[in-house]
């Protein structure tokens, strides 16, 4: 078994050096022949679908900074929401002012379930649509542990593994509000049916649509190589695509899956197996053909040493601390089930300006959420961060 990983190893280096030096072929051929590249304009009216425990916090992040930074409009949640309907399927009045405001909003990001003909009455016909997935296997984890307390059939079993064992027996399809965390989440946020038969012919119009929806699909296990191809596909500069890791939880409140475990995921949310797969491999080839596998390794590189020296500017500790050790309250993020959400400490002496773009950089969403809110909506009453109540009540 060792030999033949480790062979497997070889074959897909020797493939990945291949590509490399295809696509370093194909540079060079460009640059003898004098070809200018196209220049591009950044886009300002972006969609971010925000599905669920995909790292999509930290791009939520990202889309609030670029939109300060540019002076842009977001489509907000209305009223005390911190989500736009979630998880009811999304309708345009969800988004504050849309009655007033209509069609000029410059992004959407927060939580919504997916619904195109009601975004596009709120987004501009030229909005640039995108999304995030990551593997149905850790995925499933992370969904049990953070919310752990609020789904039944998380709730009544005793960990995750006794829960894969059999997840009928904990898992009811007619509470699916409750439970939609438990089953093909990522399905679900799409807009689509989480509890529908696996038939190809079904699961293949969906991912047909997926594609005609949405202009790109991030991969959150490749988060770093995600942004890099955002930033390609947006035309934007590196510092709009710098991130520090939010609503990231500790280490030890990491469940290990058993290899049965792991096993049933993929056939307990075989439609979100199928969507990953599919889009893991349209990633890709959409970097393969775009910007090639040795850009996008220089060009990581760039953005991990950005994120370095921003981290040596901002945090004291250089990395996201546990609940307990966070100074300023303020800057605490939403604690949720067995999890312990981490997040950053600032250093002390940073001039103004440097504080600003810091604290927006590990701004928890609720806190930025609410923050942005009241800068667009000053004679609204302000959103309150405290403890917010579970998405599914909210709407009740």
């Amino acid at each position: 078994l060792i030999i033949f990983s480790f062979c497997l190893g070889l074959t897909c280096l020797s493939g990945f050096f291949h590509m490399k030096n295809k696509n370093y072929r194909i540079s060079k051929s460009h640059e003898e022949l004098l070809i200018p590249p196209m220049p591009c304009h950044a886009k300002t009216n972006v969609m971010f679908l925000k599905t669920h425990k995909t790292a999509s916090s930290t791009v939520l992040n990202i889309m609030f900074r670029f939109a300060e930074r540019y002076n842009l409009t977001v489509a907000l949640p209305a009223d005390q929401l911190f989500h736009l309907g979630y998880p009811r399927t999304f309708v345009a009045h969800f988004v504050e002012g849309f009655e007033t405001i209509g069609q000029n909003y410059n992004i959407m990001c927060n939580h919504l379930r997916f619904n195109p003909l009601e975004v596009k009455r709120v987004m501009a016909a030229n909005t640039f649509y995108f999304s995030i997935l990551r593997n149905p296997i850790p995925l499933l984890e992370s969904s049990y542990i953070y919310y752990k307390n609020n789904v039944p059939a998380f709730r009544s079993s005793k960990n995750v593994n006794d829960f894969l064992a059999s997840p009928t027996k904990y898992y009811h399809p007619a509470n699916y509000r409750e439970n939609i965390y438990a089953r093909n989440i990522m399905w679900f946020d799409f807009g689509y049916n989480n509890n529908a038969e696996d038939d190809t012919k079904y699961t293949q119009a969906v991912l047909e649509e997926i594609e005609q929806n949405f202009h790109l699909i991030l991969i959150a296990d490749y988060f770093d190589e995600s942004m890099i191809l955002l930033k390609h596909a947006l035309c934007w500069d590196l510092d709009d695509v710098i991130y520090f890791k939010l609503n990231s939880r500790s280490q030890d409140t990491v469940q290990t899956l058993s290899p049965e475990s792991k096993e049933q995921i993929k056939v307990w949310c075989s439609l979100d197996w199928k969507l990953y797969l599919h889009f893991n491999q349209s990633f890709w080839r959409r970097i393969e053909e775009t910007i090639g596998l040795e850009v996008l390794e220089k060009e990581v590189d760039h953005l991990r040493t950005r994120q370095k020296e921003l981290m040596e500017t901002c945090l004291s500790e250089q990395e996201a601390v546990r609940k307990d050790h966070i100074r300023n309250r303020a800057l605490l993020p939403f604690q949720s089930g067995a999890a312990n959400i981490l997040g950053y400490n600032l250093k002390q002496d940073l001039d103004n300006r440097t504080l600003r773009t810091c604290q927006k950089m590990v701004m928890p969403e609720l806190q930025y959420t609410s923050y942005l809110y009241t800068v667009q909506h000053p004679h609204k009453k302000r959103k309150k961060v405290g403890l917010p109540l579970l998405w599914t009540s909210r709407q009740e």
